[in-house]
């Protein structure tokens, strides 16, 4: 049974004489905040119209150039990676600067309330009805979206310049927590197929209630840091294992507190308006900001962002000062590969229980059924008939240095990129999740075995062993890297 397939690997670009070597840098910001309000903000299992907008949406890119390597890392304020898009962009850049699409890695910050792209062009058909508001409204931010992407990217490598280079990890503790957790007896509710999990995410805050977490947090932000050749700050690309903080009021368009830590490295930095910083999503599929266990004081509306955002900034601030000497002899390379993963099928049994439950059309018994029961019954009945039996994504490993940066298209859960950072053959790893796309939640085989949200078929969607194929891989470019 063939758990991938490796289709490609590409070549990894050294500097082989370290004393020769010259490193080039060029950062910059792209505006991709919606203007055509309202538009439906993607995520959750209702419908939330973005009305307004609280503070702007953008790509922000990094370019790396060794004079035989050249590398490009865009971080974008959306929920995911559209793929389509991020493919398109990549190619339009790629004629404008040279670099290879496979060097290029676009990641997503998910935030929460950003706005829904079409992913492919939704086109007019002569005769046919015509396009709603909605098909309109997510063209016209598919082609915002597509220009940020590339723009970022080619206004990048048009500012590269000799620069210097250096990598560290503070931790930020305080503001990382599992999500999934361990109830006492008795506490636990059927999930939507009727059955009992042994965890739950974003269980009832109470002691009555919870046991203990079901799993770990990562608590390091690790920085890649450039300076120019006068040690003046260029860039600074973060990475947190986070999922968005939220409290925001409902229907504003926000970056979250990735936009805000990027308006704040600026000055904690001394940086002059060239600077360009970014906070990345790292392997934050089971971690949030609440602190279950303990009571928080009430927030205003985008407090605990600013809050976060703060601490996040001085913890970066921290790691940039540990840095010491940024240098220019630094080695750049990156691998690729297109990994082929099975999707999930469900049993015969779950498929008859969906459709049973997809056909109760009385109001009263619908409402009877577990929370969320009727829109995975729909899942799984779209999982049973999807035509495809597997799914190719990609995987991206980027040396800078003594610097590993792995990149996975999934809502990654915090032990992988614990396991990824422990047995990296670097002296330092940074794991980005949601790059080159969004396929779902990423469970471990330990936590599938547990239950809950992250882990149910249409939630998860590939195979149940899927982190460790992930991780092996990973390891195995990290190697060729190195």
């Amino acid at each position: 049974m063939r758990s991938y397939a490796c289709l490609f690997v590409l070549s990894v670009s050294l500097v082989s004489n370290l004393s020769a070597a010259v490193l080039k840098a060029g950062a910059a910001v792209t505006d991709i905040t919606p203007t055509m309000l309202p538009m439906n903000m993607p995520g959750g299992f209702s419908a939330n119209p973005a009305t307004s907008t609280h503070d702007p949406l953008n790509a922000r890119a990094l370019v790396l150039d060794d004079g035989k390597t050249k590398i490009a890392w865009v971080v974008i304020d959306h929920l995911s990676v559209p793929k389509k898009i991020a493919t398109e962009a990549k190619e339009i850049a790629a004629k404008a600067t040279g670099i290879p699409v496979e060097h290029m890695l676009v990641s997503a910050t998910h935030t929460h309330t950003g706005v829904g792209a079409a992913d492919e062009f939704v086109a007019e058909v002569t005769g046919g009805p015509k396009l709603s508001d909605r098909q309109i409204k997510a063209n016209a931010y598919r082609q915002v979206m597509l220009d940020g992407i590339s723009q970022a990217i080619i206004q990048a490598h048009g500012k590269l310049r000799p620069a210097l280079a250096g990598a560290a990890a503070q931790p930020l503790p305080g503001e990382v927590f599992n999500r999934r957790w361990y109830l006492k007896p008795g506490k636990m509710e059927p999930n939507p197929f009727g059955e009992l999990d042994k965890v739950k995410m974003n269980p009832n805050n109470s002691p009555d209630v919870l046991e203990r977490p079901a799993g770990p947090t990562d608590p390091d932000i690790t920085i890649l840091s450039l300076q120019d050749t006068k040690r003046k700050p260029l860039a600074l690309f973060a990475n947190y294992s986070l999922h968005y903080v939220g409290g925001m009021p409902t229907g504003q368009v926000s970056a979250d507190y990735y936009g805000e830590f990027a308006r704040l490295m600026p000055s904690r930095l001394r940086a002059d308006d060239r600077f360009v910083a970014a906070m990345s999503n790292g392997t934050s599929g089971d971690i949030n900001n609440n602190p279950f266990g303990s009571s928080r004081p009430p927030r205003e509306p985008f407090e605990q962002i600013r809050i976060v955002a703060g601490e996040a900034a001085d913890t970066a601030w921290k790691a940039y000062r540990e840095i010491g000497v940024h240098r220019a002899d630094v080695k750049l390379g990156m691998v690729q590969r297109i990994l082929t993963l099975k999707y999930r099928r469900p049993t015969a049994e779950q498929v008859l229980n969906a459709k049973a439950i997809l056909a109760i059309k009385d109001k009263e018994a619908i409402a009877r059924l577990p929370r969320l029961a009727t829109n995975y019954a729909g899942s799984t009945v779209s999982a049973a008939t999807r035509p495809e039996e597997t799914i190719d994504i990609i995987l991206q490993a980027i040396q800078v240095g003594d610097l590993a940066i792995c990149a996975i298209p999934f809502e990654t859960f915090a032990e992988t990129g614990l396991e990824l950072k422990k047995k990296s053959p670097f002296g330092r790893t940074m794991v980005v999740g949601l790059g080159n796309g969004r396929h779902g939640y990423l469970p471990t085989s330990a936590q599938h075995e547990l239950g809950g949200y992250e882990t149910w078929l249409g939630t998860n969607v590939v195979q149940k062993d899927a982190a460790e194929i992930i991780v092996k891989n990973l390891l195995e470019m990290m190697g060729e890297l190195r």
